[in-house]
């Protein structure tokens, strides 16, 4: 095939004429071409009056050879091989099956992964399925009662389950594709595959993790819901099984940790074990809500509201002079701030889109990046307490009972507490307390978002809106720790392998998704399947 590049459409101009303007490019009729596939869309919007989408296309032709021969340029190349292949597998005995602790984006990959493989994975999971788990957050949303092994951050689907679905990454891999695809299968749409900022929404990515998860089950492997891990056992610097639910249930020489980032119980028992943690850098910050119509405004000028285009999205980053950054994460147009505790006592926030985006508000984590000499301590887990220290203000600052503490930006921006509501109305499922966010967050932090809303608001007119409401505290961006892993992929215990975002190797969904199938591979590669 070849890959034609810079096929431009109009907001107002159908797909079906991206085969013509490809055949102008390639100098042929469109009678030619065999087929073609959209391989990536993009978004010129660079000049206020006009917006364009710009497709790359693969397109089949018969003489190929020498429609290239005749090209000048650099518009048209052979595409490029994008093809996902599997490991062969090494030769070592395998007594026991692979278990795979955690069934998120890591884990669902890499169970998916050793099952075609032929390894037939035990896969163990502390929450519950995701329909059990959804009724159990939609129950802490409306009564606060809290359910520590099931929620926003546990539970089959991982943290992603509830957010926006973004599967956007920075990463060059193969597998990111393979991933896509995997999740097309499962009933993903087709679009995510080329879309300029693929995302499935919470709603649809619900029944993708089902049909990949009965998919490890068709392929052998087993899913075993409400199993926490509880414990360990280890000979001669060497893993030989886990302790499930407090009972010593399964023999393993090889686990596949993919605990995600607020696996915190786990992370004190593995270091307790003798597993190398190291403290990691993430960000904390608050969740900032703006009517989604006047992100679209600001972002899409006169177009704003076009149905090509959707709500928009923004993504902005400041670099203040005492050295800190803040910036904008995990954007969600058209969704919702939601409750995403896992501990009691502890507010925190994060945010949730359906695939529509069909709400009122835009939210987005608002952030500045914390180091490990902010955490107070050098334990490898300081990280971790930090976290908790600040989710505990904001849980006081609230009034209890998981209400989230908020500010008006107008406030925030002049140091004096909010004593209401604006114009904008908060989602937080839980409902908010209006006050001083000074009292649930450092004060570098504070004074960094500061600055950083008159920053963004010279960017993205009207970012720093009065009413935009900032609701906090949002803490886990990314994981406090990370977990050694050599060359191999393995800890410094022979036959654990650290994979994702909890043991800090990834972040977000895709990228989780690829490094669980990466530690996959290295197990397959060392181990060969048919075990008992």
């Amino acid at each position: 095939m070849l890959r034609v590049t810079g096929i431009k459409l109009s907001l107002d101009e159908d797909k079906a004429l991206i085969k013509n303007k490809a055949a102008k490019k390639l100098r042929v009729k469109a009678n030619e071409i065999i087929n073609y596939r959209i391989f990536r869309e993009s978004i010129d919007a660079r000049k206020s009056d006009q917006i364009f989408f710009v497709y790359t296309v693969d397109v089949e032709l018969n003489n190929e050879p020498a429609v290239l021969k005749r090209l000048k340029g650099g518009e048209v190349t052979v595409t490029p091989s994008m093809d996902y292949r599997l490991v062969q597998p090494g030769s070592h005995r395998l007594p026991h099956r692979p278990v795979v602790v955690g069934l998120g984006p890591a884990g669902l990959f890499a169970g998916l992964l050793l099952a075609r493989l032929g390894y037939r994975p035990v896969i163990l999971e502390r929450g519950a399925d995701v329909d059990t788990r959804t009724r159990a957050v939609r129950s802490f949303w409306q009564t606060g009662l809290l359910d520590k092994d099931c929620n926003v951050q546990f539970g089959e689907g991982g943290a992603g389950a509830f957010s926006d679905g973004k599967l956007t990454t920075l990463i060059k891999d193969k597998r990111c594709r393979r991933v896509l695809e995997e999740m097309v299968l499962a009933g993903a749409p087709a679009e995510i595959m080329y879309a300029y900022k693929p995302h499935i929404g919470t709603d649809l990515l619900k029944n993708v993790v089902k049909n990949i998860r009965r998919q490890i089950i068709e392929l052998g492997g087993e899913v075993r819901f409400n199993s926490k891990v509880t414990d360990i056992f280890i000979e001669g610097n060497r893993l030989t099984g886990l302790e499930i639910n407090g009972e010593p249930a399964l023999d393993a020489e090889v686990a596949l940790l993919a605990i995600g980032h607020s696996a915190r119980d786990t992370f004190a028992l593995l270091h307790s074990r003798g597993l190398q943690f190291s403290p990691k850098s993430f960000s904390i910050g608050v969740r900032v809500e703006h009517p989604q119509e006047l992100i679209n405004r600001a972002q899409h000028k006169s177009f704003a509201g076009h149905p090509r285009l959707g709500p928009a999205e923004y993504k902005l980053a400041y670099h203040s002079p005492s050295g800190r950054s803040a910036y904008t994460f995990c954007m969600c147009p058209g969704g919702m701030v939601v409750a995403a505790a896992s501990e009691d006592g502890g507010v925190v926030t994060n945010g949730m889109s359906e695939h529509a985006r069909d709400r009122q508000n835009a939210n987005s984590a608002l952030l500045v990046g914390v180091r490990p000499d902010d955490f107070g301590s050098d334990h490898p887990l300081a990280g971790v307490e930090f976290q908790r220290r600040w989710e505990g203000q904001a849980f006081k600052l609230g009034g209890g009972n998981y209400v989230a503490p908020a500010q008006l930006v107008g406030d925030f921006l002049s140091g004096r507490p909010s004593t209401g509501p604006g114009g904008v109305e908060p989602s937080y499922p839980r409902g908010v307390t209006y006050t001083d966010l000074a009292a649930c967050l450092p004060g570098y932090v504070i004074d960094t978002l500061k600055e950083a809303l008159l920053d963004f608001d010279r960017k993205l007119k009207g970012f720093a809106l009065p009413e935009a409401v900032l609701t906090g505290v949002e803490t886990r961006s990314s994981s406090p720790v990370r977990i050694y892993r050599d060359e191999q992929g393995q800890s410094n215990i022979a036959g654990i392998y650290p994979a994702g975002e909890g043991p800090g190797y990834a972040g977000g969904i895709i990228s989780s998704a690829v490094d669980g199938m990466r530690a996959a591979e290295f197990i397959a590669l060392r181990y060969a399947p048919g075990t008992a």
